[in-house]
């Protein structure tokens, strides 16, 4: 596999790296470099462990500028009647840490890091600096394979339906400022948020539930906050829009 693997005493991912490769072939229809795509994978805090491994961070670098340009490119093309300025907001809503973070859990992004074992033993499998992070190393990595033509494939098939989605709830991906401009439109009120902590330190689990005039319309839960506020704020979201401006 390649030297991470088998540096003495390291941990595992849980799952093996060709697999993800594998994926990656499917997708672009592209030869994806093994090595390559083990170092996307490898985060500082496993390389310094293993005894000052190579690490992801140069790839993170590579894969963030072709991320930025297949977006910019991807806007422009197909949204020629739309400012500069709303045209920045859309790329900000996919070209951010949590929204990127998102796209690493669609594909199980976690589960093929190679750690070091604090950020293990600190839930740094879903951590979104983290899971951003590697998206764009993997990237990166895509792009060295085979260059811009498979990193547009896999750009394309990563943030695609973000894009989409882009276009409704504008910069961030905010569904909580979203819904704030939806209810404020059709004169509900301010949603109020209430959210409910459980399970132990390192593994915590959020509940949420948002108000708007006062009934919950929607109920979310995650490892933060954040995403639980988010998950209820897109149904309360959707359940305003149907009843108020149709499907």
């Amino acid at each position: 596999m390649g030297r991470a693997a088998s540096a003495p005493g390291a941990l595992t991912p849980p799952r093996p790296v060709i697999e993800l490769l594998e994926h990656l072939v499917q997708v672009t229809s592209s030869p994806v470099d093994e090595a390559l795509l083990q170092r996307a994978l490898t985060h500082r805090s496993y390389a310094y462990e293993a005894g000052g491994l190579p690490h992801n961070e140069r790839l993170e670098f590579l894969g963030d500028s072709v991320l930025g340009l297949v977006v910019t490119t991807t806007l422009h093309d197909t949204h020629p009647d739309t400012s500069e300025g709303q045209l920045a907001k859309l790329r900000a809503s996919v070209v951010n840490m949590r929204a990127l973070a998102e796209v690493g859990r669609t594909l199980g992004l976690g589960d093929y890091v190679f750690l070091g074992r604090g950020e293990e033993t600190t839930g740094g499998r879903d951590k979104d600096s983290i899971l951003a992070d590697t998206v764009e190393a993997v990237i990166g990595a895509v792009y060295q394979s085979g260059g811009i033509t498979a990193a547009t494939e896999l750009v394309h098939h990563l943030v695609d339906p973000l894009l989409a989605q882009a276009v409704t709830l504008g910069a961030g991906l905010d569904w909580k400022t979203s819904l704030q401009e939806i209810s404020s439109k059709h004169g509900l009120g301010s949603p109020e948020y209430s959210v409910v902590e459980e399970g132990p330190e390192h593994a915590k689990c959020f509940r949420a539930e948002v108000h708007v005039g006062g009934r919950v319309l929607g109920q979310g839960e995650g490892r933060t906050k954040k995403v639980a506020e988010q998950q209820a704020a897109a149904l309360a979201w959707g359940s305003i829009r149907d009843a108020h401006e149709g499907a």
